[in-house]
């Protein structure tokens, strides 16, 4: 029995986020996995915030960064960042939901591009990011059990 693209997606994610301490660390959910997509949510606490009381930077990044990797990782392949970039527009703050969503540009060979866009519960956009990924060798899961 052949995987769907959707269930494929989702096997991958659960295979990812079993060993990703990272992302579980940081406090991110997954909120939603497709081929080529991924949304993932934050929560932001005191302990996300710089010294000048607004969400660090490295914050915004990691979690734009986490659904870049669930995103490009959604069709059972090995992919890594080769490239990234941020804009930062406005300041996340303490107590703010935060809702980054990832969606494929282009995805060819072993390069794929992706865009992701981070915002709060009033939808307005904090970060732009772009990642451009790599395919390298391996697996998630194994595909011959058909499940």
């Amino acid at each position: 029995m052949t995987l769907t693209p959707q269930r494929r997606a989702e096997r991958s994610a659960q295979a990812m986020w079993k060993g990703d301490r990272a992302s579980k660390w940081a406090g991110f959910a997954i909120e939603e996995i497709g081929p080529g997509r991924a949304v993932l949510s934050l929560r932001v606490e005191g302990h996300h915030c710089n010294g000048h009381g607004i969400l660090h930077g490295g914050v915004i990044f990691t979690l734009a960064d986490s659904a870049f990797a669930f995103a490009c990782n959604s069709y059972n392949e090995i992919v890594v960042a080769q490239h990234c970039e941020i804009t930062f527009l406005a300041p996340g703050k303490d107590g703010d939901r935060l809702v980054a969503r990832a969606s494929e540009v282009s995805r060819s060979g072993r390069s794929g591009v992706y865009d992701i866009a981070v915002a709060n519960e009033a939808g307005v956009t904090i970060a732009l990011f772009r990642g451009l990924s790599r395919t390298v060798p391996g697996r998630h899961f194994d595909e011959e059990d058909g499940q």
